[in-house]
């Protein structure tokens, strides 16, 4: 699955450096996640690593975009080239 953030974010920027994919931007009024790139850092990390930092809590799994590792896996071969 992508991750998501909620509206309990509070913009405190911590996050967005973390994503290797350059999935999460600023959004209107809090930061977003493009499913299309989230990997959950698979590829990268063993963890991913805006839930890592992200000191509210507020990055769940997207109900509306789930995928299985191996999705994930080849969505990060798609994106990086295999290039983790």
């Amino acid at each position: 699955m992508a991750l998501m953030i909620t509206d309990e974010c509070i913009n405190c920027d911590v996050c967005e450096p973390e994503c290797p994919n350059g999935a999460i931007y600023q959004g209107d009024e809090i930061y977003e996640i493009d499913p299309d790139k989230c990997t959950e850092c698979v590829g990268h990390f063993d963890e991913p690593q805006c839930q890592q930092v992200c000191p509210v809590d507020c990055i769940p799994l997207n109900p509306d975009h789930q995928e299985t590792r191996e999705q994930l896996m080849e969505k990060f071969v798609r994106l990086t080239g295999g290039e983790g």
